[in-house]
């Protein structure tokens, strides 16, 4: 089935129709459509409206025959009615009829045994060209064969009725696993789109084809030593992937399959710019050239972007494809990980800057996925605040979170994986008075766990976490692995660290019937810290 026919089957006449547009001609249809501008970078820059982010409690799922008695439903995972979403999608359809259509062809996933074939039609041509930036790209002989099994459609501009659609409000992003279709209106974000198809992931790789699938980065040494690096927003998860010493798998979103491979989902890389800089991030700062997209930035009279201001979003992004990265390792395929890390950016200032995890601590805090927000990023925010995300990646888990995290011990254990906890956060106290950790620091412990210089380091216990913290990595000062050490007062530093630790535990309820003993029995000791 051609594009054309296939848009007919969706009720959909374009006015006209372009197919697999190169991303020359997509900046061209944006800059000439007023969509974009050009930036001094080369790229082209965009505000994608009122929507700067995901808007997660507009996430819905279809529940049907296939996902009722497999998805972990809840306020992540929202139920959305198999008819009511089939009405929408002919909304959908016919607000899109008449109207000029961009469609892309793509892959999701490296691996040729495990890749999905992806539709992805759109209402405005800069969301095409991310589409092409973010996803794997077939070559000429693959598109003359190509066949689709999922179908993203991305309608920015219509607007739902909740009363009448079934939506909590205008803006939507929904999931059907029968229909294979993720539904987008009201939202010009794009990063549902690639988000949506890492959910469909999520719950086809586990559920169908027993892979794991992972909201982590990756990369891979010259002795071909893999790493992973799972982390929420903000924790360097991005930034520590893009090592010049070593390869760079993906930023992202990863597969972990039985053949003993890690795999890239994507064929670009989504990053946070703001505050930017050559001497900080000189891999990000290189990429943003012509065909990488440039998200709510404010420019510069001259062109040039002004990368700390955030009086549009804090959540300033750009994507563009891998090939951007000089250092990318070829086919975006890897050996099994050698080592794991699991960054947070701890604002309480408790958690040591490196430790090792035990399985039963890896599984722990892997279902926890904890970080910090601090004062000053949110509205109302006034002192550091604990967010937990489980398997790092929540809101794009279908599955219960000890689905995948079962997975990952079982892996891990076959591959005689080392994981570590590695705080990117704050040093000497809480966010307000102690100070974030160096990345120099940072990039020097977690080289330290690559190369092996931690294998026979000697460690101590946190008395309330119960983690191995090395007492000496080269070139990192020592006073800084203990973090009680770093504090003015142990008295406030052990009263911080317990509500952090009663955080997690109260967290943890949640997961704990489901959870093993062993697992349980990770959980920080709340009642043991006389030092």
């Amino acid at each position: 089935m051609n594009h054309q026919e296939h848009l007919s089957s969706l009720s959909i006449g374009p006015k006209t129709l372009f197919s697999n547009l190169d991303p020359d001609a997509l900046e061209q249809h944006s800059l000439s459509k007023n969509m974009a501008v050009r930036t001094s970078h080369g790229a082209i820059a965009l505000n994608t409206g009122k929507f700067t982010g995901r808007s997660p409690e507009d996430r819905f799922i279809v529940k049907d025959a296939l996902t009722e008695n497999a998805v972990w439903w809840g306020p992540i995972n929202k139920p959305f009615d198999a008819v009511a979403f089939q009405k929408l999608k002919k909304k959908v359809c016919a607000y899109l009829d008449g109207k000029d259509v961009y469609v892309r062809d793509a892959f999701a996933g490296a691996h040729p045994d495990y890749r999905m074939n992806v539709r992805v039609i759109n209402e405005y041509p800069w969301s095409n060209q991310f589409a092409y930036n973010m996803f794997l790209r077939p070559s000429q002989d693959e598109l003359a064969h190509f066949e689709h099994e999922w179908t993203i459609i991305n309608a920015p501009g219509f607007l739902a009725h909740p009363d009448v659609d079934g939506t909590r409000q205008e803006n939507f992003a929904i999931l059907d696993f029968t229909d294979k279709t993720i539904l987008i209106g009201g939202t010009g974000y794009t990063g549902e789109i690639k988000k949506g198809i890492f959910s469909a992931l999520n719950f086809i790789l586990p559920f169908e084809k027993d892979v794991l699938s992972m909201h982590c980065s990756a990369n891979v040494g010259k002795d071909g030593d893999t790493a992973i690096f799972f982390g929420l927003s903000g924790t360097g998860k991005t930034t520590l992937s893009a090592d010049p010493m070593r390869k760079l798998i993906g930023d992202d979103e990863h597969g972990w399959c039985n053949d003993d491979t890690i795999f890239n989902f994507e064929g670009g890389c989504y990053a946070k710019v703001i505050d930017l800089s050559p001497e900080k991030e000189p891999d990000i700062f290189n990429a943003i050239k012509p065909h990488a997209i440039l998200e709510n930035v404010v420019l510069n009279a001259d062109g040039s972007v002004n990368f700390s201001d955030t009086s549009i979003t804090q959540n300033t992004r750009v994507s563009y494809p891998i090939d951007h990265i000089e250092n990318i390792q070829p086919g975006s395929l890897a050996s099994n990980p050698k080592n794991i890390f699991f960054l947070t950016a701890d604002a309480y200032g408790v958690l040591p800057p490196i430790s090792k995890l035990t399985p039963a601590q890896a599984a722990y805090h892997f279902i926890s996925g904890y970080t910090a927000k601090v004062a000053g990023t949110e509205e109302g925010v006034t002192e550091p605040k604990a967010v937990f995300s489980a398997c790092f990646g929540a809101p794009f888990m279908p599955l219960h979170p000890t689905v995948y995290a079962d997975m990952l011990a079982q892996k891990m254990k076959a591959a005689n994986t080392n994981v570590w906890l590695i705080n990117t956060g704050w040093s000497g106290g809480a966010y307000g008075v102690g100070k974030r950790m160096k990345l120099s620091y940072t990039r020097a412990m977690i080289t330290a766990a690559m190369n092996g210089h931690l294998d026979a380091a000697s460690y101590t216990e946190h008395q309330v976490f119960g983690l191995a913290m090395p007492t000496a990595v080269p070139g990192v000062p020592s006073e800084l692995l203990n973090p009680v050490s770093t504090w003015k007062s142990e008295e406030d530093y052990d009263k911080t660290a317990l509500v952090l630790a009663h955080k997690f535990i109260a967290n943890f309820k949640e997961f704990a019937d489901q959870a093993s003993d062993d697992v349980r029995s990770a959980a920080p000791r709340v009642y043991s810290n006389a030092r």
